[in-house]
């Protein structure tokens, strides 16, 4: 393995995870940070999940079109091909990314790089979302940012589905999604239960 261990006399790395719900603003700080990254002359690489091209096949992109340079690929471990002598690595829509992501993650951290994870915590059952749950265990740094509840004016938490889909993974914006607080989340369940009767 080419990540030599970061030990005494050498930058320490570590993992920043920013999550949240849809529309809260997750790919934003990501793009934002990597940005200050890349002014401060930084080596900067950037993933995103190859079936992720809802704005875009290359660049990673915020809801409100702020966009980065990416790189797509299939399974974590791809990106230890592309990081060599790099300072930070950023990872958008981690939620999609196979287990070994933590893994990765960490072997990038002990090699003395920044690594910027971003990604929905919970998906649209609210539960825990793929490797989320385990990134923000080993987390250095953790930023929970909130979407606002269009019904009510809350902090939204959850990604309400409004689709009848049922697999975990559907890809959409605000024609399957939107961001709803924990008690307009539930009362959407309990009415979307009732008329399933």
């Amino acid at each position: 393995m080419f990540l030599e261990p970061s030990f005494r006399g050498q930058r320490s790395g570590w993992i920043e995870v920013v999550c949240g719900s849809m529309f809260s603003g997750k790919t934003e700080e990501l793009i934002r940070r990597l940005r200050r990254a890349q002014i401060a002359n930084q080596k900067v690489e950037i993933f995103k999940p190859k079936r992720d091209t809802r704005y875009d096949e290359h660049n990673v992109v915020s809801h409100n079109e702020n966009y980065i340079r990416s790189i797509p690929i299939e399974k974590s471990t791809e990106m230890l091909q592309y990081v060599r002598d790099v300072n930070v690595v950023g990872v958008d829509e981690a939620q999609f990314f196979d287990e070994d992501l933590v893994e990765v993650c960490q072997k990038l951290a002990i090699a003395g790089v920044r690594v910027i994870v971003a990604g929905l915590d919970m998906d649209f059952r609210g539960k825990p979302f793929g490797p989320i749950p385990d990134l923000l265990a080993v987390a250095e740094y953790i930023t929970k940012v909130h979407a606002i509840c269009p019904h009510c004016g809350n902090l939204a938490t959850h990604s309400y589905r409004l689709s009848a889909e049922t697999e975990t993974v559907v890809l959409g914006e605000k024609d399957k999604y939107e961001p709803r607080c924990r008690i307009c989340y539930e009362m959407g369940n309990i009415l979307d239960f009732r008329r399933k009767d």
